[in-house]
C-alpha cells in the first residue's frame, strides 16, 4: 500500500522532522537524543497500523519485527564493543596512552594529526564507530581542558574513521551489506583506498589551522595501567577476529562473534575477581610476574556493561524504526525510484552522501539494495564510497558521529560540526574525482 501521498504518510514526516529537529536541538533543550526518535517512532507505526487494520497479513507486525532483528543485531554488535572500550578505560589504558602522548611532547597540531591517522587505519580493521568510541576516550583524556582542540579533533575523527571504513568490507555495515550481496567482492573494495584518503587528508589539512601549535601542560604524573589491561587489549584483538571470522568462514552474522568476544571478557574478569585480593595488597610493579602491574580495584565487567552508552544505543533503536516507518510507507522507494530513473546512476549515487547526511547511511544503502539496480562495478563502486563518507557532512550523518556526540559530555555538538560542512563536502567532492580518476578500469563491468 503506498501512502506517501495520504494523511498517514504526511504525518509520518512531520512526526519524523520534528524528531530530528529536538536530537539538532540538542545542545539547548539538553534532552537526550534517544528521547524524540523513540517517541516519534512509536507515533509513526501507531498511524501506520492504525491504516492497515483490516489487513489479515498482518503486515506491519512483520515489518516491525524485521526492523527489530535490525536492531539487534546492531543493538548487540555495540553492546560487546562498547563493553571493551569501558574496560580498557577502566584498567587505564587510555589515560596511559594520553600520559605517553604527553610525554613525548607532541603539540595539539600533532596530536590532532596522529589521532586522526590512527583512526584512518583501524577503521577499516574494527569498523568506524568501534574506531571512533576507542579513539575519543584518547582525545578526551589527552585535551583536557581544551575545548576547541576536542571539538575539532572530534570532527577529525568522524571524517578520519567514515574514510577509513568506505574502502573495506568490514570497516562500515554499509559496505559490509554490499559485501554480502555479492555485488563487489572483498579484493574490490580496496580500489576506494585513494578516494578515502582524499575524503580525509583535505579536510583534515584545511581543519589543522584551526589547531593550536601550544604543547599540552605535561605532567609528571606516571599512569600505570590496571592488571589485565593488556590482556584485556588482546582479547579484543581476538574479539574482532571472531567476528571477522565467523562472517568471512561460517557465514554467521559478525554481532555473533562480538558476543562470544564479550564472553572472553568476563571469563577474564571472573579470573580478575578471583585473584584481586591476592594482587591488591601489592603496590603496583612490586614483585609481579611478567605483564601484571598490580591491581588497585576490583574489576566488573558488568559494570562496564552497565556503563555503555545507553542514549546512543537507544537512538539507533529510533532511528531504524522511524526510517523503516517511513520506508514501509513507501518514501524510500519513492526517493531513490525518482532519483536513479530521472537523474541518472552518477548523480544518484552522489546524493546518496547527501541522503545519507541526514537519515543514516543504513536504510538509504537498504533502499538502494532493494531495488535491484542494474549499475557497473564503478557506480557500485562509487555508491559505496559516498554512502560510506557522505555521513561525515553531519554529526548525525553516521553512527560514529551520533556516538561521539553521547561521549562528548557536550563538547562535539551537531553545530560545531557544521561549521566545518563546507571543507567536509570540499574533501566529499574531491573523492569522487579521484574515484572516476583511478577506477575507470570497472566502467562498463557487470557485476558477477
Amino acid at each position: 500500500m503506498d501512502l506517501t501521498a495520504h494523511w498517514v504518510g504526511i504525518a509520518a514526516i512531520i512526526v519524523f522532522i520534528l524528531s530530528y529537529s529536538l536530537v539538532i536541538a540538542e545542545e539547548y533543550t539538553h534532552l537526550k537524543k534517544s528521547i524524540p526518535v523513540i517517541f516519534g517512532a512509536g507515533i509513526i507505526w501507531c498511524t501506520v497500523a492504525y491504516q492497515y487494520m483490516d489487513d489479515p497479513s498482518h503486515a506491519t507486525e512483520e515489518a516491525i519485527k524485521h526492523l527489530l532483528i535490525e536492531f539487534g543485531e546492531l543493538f548487540l554488535f555495540l553492546l560487546a564493543a562498547m563493553t571493551y572500550v569501558n574496560s580498557m578505560n577502566e584498567r587505564g589504558v587510555f589515560d596511559a596512552l594520553r600520559a605517553w602522548l604527553i610525554r613525548h611532547n607532541f603539540s595539539y597540531r600533532q596530536l590532532f594529526w596522529i589521532t586522526g591517522a590512527l583512526s584512518f587505519c583501524l577503521s577499516p580493521i574494527i569498523d568506524n564507530l568501534t574506531t571512533a568510541l576507542v579513539m575519543c576516550a584518547v582525545i578526551l583524556a589527552v585535551g583536557k581542558g581544551n575545548k576547541n582542540f576536542i571539538s575539532v579533533a572530534f570532527v577529525n575523527i568522524v571524517i578520519a574513521a567514515n574514510a577509513g571504513g568506505a574502502f573495506s568490507p568490514f570497516g562500515d555495515i554499509t559496505t559490509l551489506m554490499v559485501w554480502q550481496t555479492g555485488i563487489v567482492d572483498f579484493w574490490t573494495f580496496f580500489s576506494l583506498f585513494l578516494p578515502s584518503v582524499v575524503n580525509y587528508i583535505i579536510p583534515a589539512t584545511i581543519m589543522s589551522f584551526a589547531i593550536s601549535t601550544e604543547k599540552p601542560q605535561i605532567e609528571n604524573e606516571v599512569v600505570q595501567m590496571q592488571r589485565g589491561a593488556k590482556r584485556i587489549i588482546l582479547l579484543f584483538i581476538l574479539t574482532i577476529t571472531t567476528a571477522v571470522s565467523f562472517h568471512s568462514f561460517l557465514h554467521i552474522p559478525p554481532f555473533l562473534g562480538m558476543m562470544v568476544g564479550l564472553a572472553y571478557l568476563k571469563l577474564f574478569g571472573h579470573y580478575l575477581r578471583k585473584t584481586h585480593e591476592g594482587y591488591s595488597a601489592k603496590m603496583p610493579g612490586e614483585n609481579l610476574g611478567v605483564g601484571d602491574i598490580g591491581d588497585t580495584r576490583q574489576f566488573d565487567s558488568f559494570r562496564e556493561v552497565a556503563r555503555a552508552e545507553w542514549d546512543t544505543l537507544l537512538f539507533f533503536f529510533g532511528v531504524i524504526m522511524c526510517v523503516g516507518g517511513l520506508g514501509f510507507i513507501g518514501y524510500l522507494n519513492l526517493v531513490s525510484s525518482n532519483l536513479y530513473g530521472e537523474m541518472g546512476p552518477t548523480f544518484a549515487n552522489i546524493m546518496v552522501g547527501f541522503l545519507s547526511a541526514i537519515v543514516d547511511n543504513i536504510p538509504v544503502m537498504v533502499a538502494v539494495l532493494q531495488m535491484e539496480l542494474t549499475m557497473d562495478t564503478s557506480q557500485w563502486l562509487l555508491v559505496t564510497l559516498t554512502a560510506g563518507v557522505g555521513g561525515s557532512l553531519l554529526s548525525i550523518g553516521s553512527a560514529a558521529g551520533i556516538a561521539l556526540m553521547g561521549q562528548s559530555q557536550g563538547q562535539y555538538t551537531f553545530f560545531g560540526h557544521l561549521k566545518w560542512t563546507p571543507v567536509i563536502a570540499l574533501g566529499y567532492a574531491a573523492s569522487i574525482w579521484v574515484h572516476f580518476l583511478v577506477n575507470d578500469r570497472y566502467v562498463g563491468i557487470m557485476p558477477s
